[in-house]
């Protein structure tokens, strides 16, 4: 399904929590939509999911915009960090709910991850542990088969092991049959290597949209005597330098070929460290 992000921006009363964003997303890929803490991820989901309105600019998927549309929105499943069943209800009941609302809903799938995160069937959603009910959305967002699946921090009071498997399973589900996953996380170091192309927003504005393997290519660490270092780098985009017995290491965003050519030793760096200097740009 194809997603057309057009002069989108949403303000609340004095606020910009997205100002004026565009893009598209053509097909199916594990999109990364990172940034810091207002930057306007949540609020872009929302608009996409068709939760809320945008106050300028429209979001349209397929040509049709998700809001009040629930032909368009049995694609389209959101799990937040939190609060996404009704408190009153039994996990089995927001199971079945789900089951009914997405034709897509793949019950095998379910009953597997129910399984794996030991979850009770009976249980009420208010007396759930942050990690179950962390486990639940996973769990209805995995099985919804949704062609647009979004999670936006789904792992909160999951420890390492339980995170590790609903990677496993994201991406398992996801080589079995391709859609389009938009995760936002903060745990970039974790998941970033399964990102296909990584969006950032910061202030409400995008400040970068590419593929995955571009950014691991273009931002890298080059090491060498100081003076060699030095000379690299004058004209080059610095994120930060660190020295050390004569020795200087310069993360940098440019062509790591260059560096190799010029005798230094270079290596890609992690997103997360990209993430941090775009966003801590005040040009971003």
């Amino acid at each position: 399904m194809k997603i057309n992000v057009k002069n989108v921006s949403k303000t609340y009363k004095e606020t910009n929590a997205l100002d004026n964003i565009s893009f598209t997303l053509e097909e199916p890929k594990i999109y990364g939509l990172l940034g810091r803490n207002g930057a306007g991820k949540t609020t872009f989901m929302e608009i996409l999911s068709g939760q809320i309105l945008a106050s300028e600019g429209e979001i349209l998927i397929d040509g049709n915009n998700p809001f009040d549309n629930q032909l368009l929105t049995e694609s389209i499943c959101l799990i937040k960090e939190g609060d996404n069943f009704k408190k009153d209800l039994k996990v089995k009941n927001v199971l079945q709910i789900y089951a009914y609302f997405y034709p897509t809903w793949d019950q095998d799938l379910a009953d597997e991850l129910i399984e794996e995160y030991n979850l009770n069937l009976n249980a009420k959603v208010k007396t759930l542990s942050k990690g179950m009910a962390s486990a639940l959305g996973i769990i209805v967002g995995l099985s919804s088969k949704a062609p647009i699946t979004i999670f936006d921090e789904p792992y909160i009071g999951l420890d390492a092991a339980a995170r590790k498997t609903f990677y496993d399973m994201l991406l398992e589900e996801y080589e079995t049959e391709k859609r389009t996953i938009i995760f936002s996380t903060h745990l970039i170091d974790e998941v970033s290597l399964m990102f296909e192309e990584v969006l950032i927003l910061q202030d409400g504005k995008l400040v970068l949209k590419e593929e995955a393997d571009v950014l691991r290519n273009q931002a890298y660490a080059v090491s060498g005597p100081i003076q060699d270092v030095e000379q690299f780098i004058k004209d080059k985009e610095v994120i930060k330098r660190k020295e050390l017995a004569g020795m200087m290491t310069a993360y940098i965003y440019g062509d790591m070929e260059q560096a190799k050519s010029a005798g230094l030793t270079a290596e890609g760096i992690p997103i997360q460290e990209l993430m941090i200097y775009l966003t801590e740009k005040k040009e971003a």
